[in-house]
Order: structure tokens, then sequence, then C-alpha cells
């Protein structure tokens, strides 16, 4: 059986009492869709700062889903919580859930 440690978001790991993502445990591969059933979700976001300074944070998979910050965190913070604000619209009116995203980031050297 093949495991492998979910990448957890970090108000996840405060919230599971993880400090570092080191200590999440290995769960099998087979475990990533229940997780997601019951509300790890994962959407793309974008983040850019305004001719004001302020940083706009836009979730292209849900149309309308924008939020802004002063700094990149809240901005994010506030994405985050108005995306679990629309899903939780979808839900209750029925409507169908945009599917999580299933892709990772890989940073490399510039040159």
């Amino acid at each position: 059986m093949r495991r492998s440690r979910l990448a957890l978001p970090s108000f996840l790991l405060t919230s599971l009492k993880f400090q570092t993502q080191s200590e999440v445990p290995c769960l099998p591969a087979e475990a990533a869709p229940a997780l997601l059933e019951y509300g790890l979700m994962k959407y793309r976001v974008y983040l850019e700062q305004d001719e004001a300074g302020m940083f706009v944070a836009i979730c292209p998979a849900l149309p309308g889903c924008i939020s802004q910050g002063r700094t990149r965190g809240e901005a994010t913070e506030n994405i985050r919580e108005a995306i679990e604000g629309y899903l939780k619209s979808l839900r209750k009116h029925g409507d169908p859930v945009p599917p999580s995203i299933d892709e990772e980031v890989v940073e490399v050297a510039g040159g």
C-alpha cells in the first residue's frame, strides 16, 4: 500500500495541533478522497497588489469570489473565508461544488 504525507495548509496544521508539515502522519493514498469529502479542499487563488497597495485575491473556480487585504497574509485569510462562505452557499442551495484541484507548486532556481 502506497503511503504519502498530505500537504496541509498552515491553518489546518495548527488546528490539528501539528507544528510542522513533517509531523503530519503518512496516510494511505486512498485516504485523500475521504479527507476531501470531509472538508479539506484546495482551490487555486491569484493574488495581485493593486495601485493602492492592497492585495486582491481571486478564486477563478468560483465566479465572483474575490477578496482583499492590506498584506498577502490578510488577503489569503480573507479569500479563505470567502471561499468557505461560497461553498456553504452552494451546498445550502443544492448547487454543484467545483472539484478540488490536485496539483503542487514547485519552486526552482531562477537562472
